[in-house]
């Protein structure tokens, strides 16, 4: 089995098209302290290959505004978490292209690849930190660094 970038689950190279069907496997659904992802069960426990990231995330909901604002995604899977301390948003850069690729932490080792859309948005109501020329945004009291102005890092 793989997942693909985009989310999609794959079973020997075929797209599984029932979601309630993904939806169950991504119960149990697990991630090693390597990075290897495991579909485990009691009785069971099969590798799964994850392109990137086992979920995407596709929809933001804003809520408030300054440091009492609340971020809160929900998943191509529809699970919804809220970034706060439990839940950080991060950025990694590819040395290359410069390309960003955000991601939210959804439990466990499980994080979700956050869709193109979903950053324009965080974009959107990203601040400037008073003390330096970084770029991020407010959720539950807590900062999470997009990247720095003056830099391609968000855009």
């Amino acid at each position: 089995m793989r997942i693909g970038r985009d989310g999609t689950w794959y079973y020997r190279g075929s797209a599984i098209q029932r979601k309630p069907l993904v939806t169950l496997f991504s119960s149990v659904l697990k991630c090693d302290e390597d990075g290897q992802f495991w579909l485990e069960t009691p009785v069971e426990r099969g590798r799964i290959d994850v392109d990137d990231a086992p979920f995407v995330a596709v929809a933001l909901d804003v809520s408030g505004s300054g440091d009492a604002q609340t971020l809160t995604f929900h998943t191509n899977l529809d699970e919804t978490v809220t970034a706060d301390a439990d839940h950080p948003i991060r950025v990694d850069t590819n040395p290359q292209t410069g390309e960003p690729s955000p991601y939210v932490h959804i439990r466990d080792r499980l994080e979700a690849l956050i869709a193109r859309s979903v950053f324009y948005q965080l974009a959107d109501v990203a601040v400037s930190r008073q003390d330096d020329d970084t770029l991020g945004v407010w959720s539950s009291g807590q900062f999470f660094v997009l990247g720095h102005a003056g830099n391609d890092d968000i855009s």
